[in-house]
């Protein structure tokens, strides 16, 4: 079935789950334009599918001075963009116990890249999205770890549960607009994010990205704003789905509440 949107710009695109949801909506029909850092694999991508159904534009999303002029650059050349998929990420082992040796900078920017970063993009893409007379949607990729975090992973789990908390208040404050904000849970995939494990022991955990990609997709398909891949691996998938939706029905009681004396 034909994908929802039809220009989709991917952030994040040039590897792991961006790239292979390239590949797959370009498949189903759709104009993808791919932006990540590396160029070399923005041109493979456009050279193997074409300028009629594919383009691209190198960004580095923590390049926070030059995000105004992409953003600008995105809505000047793809004027009929209707969806933005955010996916970049970065994830590395944070080492707590010995604190003398912890890397502050490391930390932050891992933090920059999966949250601060991420929520720009956001904010910038959002004005466009909902000026269009026709439904648009906003895609972000997150983590089950921003639910239940690993303990060895304390910038990656911490960011993304930000990253989850924001996405959650801003839909809920949009609710009323044409622009549908939806969450990927991804469980481990098998792609680039877990290099520093080790490119053999990394890139073998987890979920094949192909198998994710295909799931992922059909689950978007059937316009859900939280679509859940898999589970936590040390509990089955109707443990885990217990809490998601347990969690889910807290904050949309929490966030009525709220929301019925806070002026929009």
């Amino acid at each position: 079935m034909p994908f929802t949107y039809k220009t989709v710009l991917i952030v994040g695109a040039t590897s792991g789950i961006g790239a292979a949801m390239a590949e797959k909506l370009v498949a189903e029909g759709s104009k993808v334009i791919v932006c990540g850092r590396r160029q070399d694999r923005i041109d493979q991508f456009v050279g193997k599918h074409g300028a009629d159904k594919a383009s691209g534009i190198r960004v580095d999303i923590t390049d926070h001075a030059n995000l105004d002029a992409f953003v600008e650059k995105v809505l000047s050349d793809y004027p009929s963009l209707d969806c933005v998929f955010l996916n970049s990420g970065v994830q590395s082992a944070t080492r707590l116990s010995r604190p003398l040796e912890f890397d502050l900078a490391k930390f932050h920017q891992e933090v920059n890249v999966n949250f601060t970063s991420i929520v720009n993009l956001m904010i910038k893409f959002l004005p466009h999205l909902q000026s269009k007379p026709h439904p648009t949607g906003l895609i972000v990729t997150g983590t089950h770890l921003a639910l239940v975090p690993a303990a060895t992973m304390a910038a990656y789990s911490a960011s993304k549960a930000a990253l989850t908390a924001f996405v959650d208040c801003c839909r809920a404050q949009n609710r009323q607009k044409s622009t549908k904000i939806i969450e990927i849970y991804p469980p481990v995939v098998q792609t680039e994010l877990h290099d520093w494990m080790g490119v053999e022991n990394g890139r073998a955990l987890g979920m094949p990205v192909e198998k994710f990609t295909e799931e992922a997709y059909s689950e978007l398909l059937k316009g859900d704003e939280m679509v859940v891949v898999g589970s936590i691996a040390t509990e089955p998938r109707e443990v885990y789905m217990d809490l998601v939706d347990r969690r889910r029905k807290i904050f949309d009681k929490l966030a009525g509440a709220m929301l019925s004396r806070f002026e929009l």
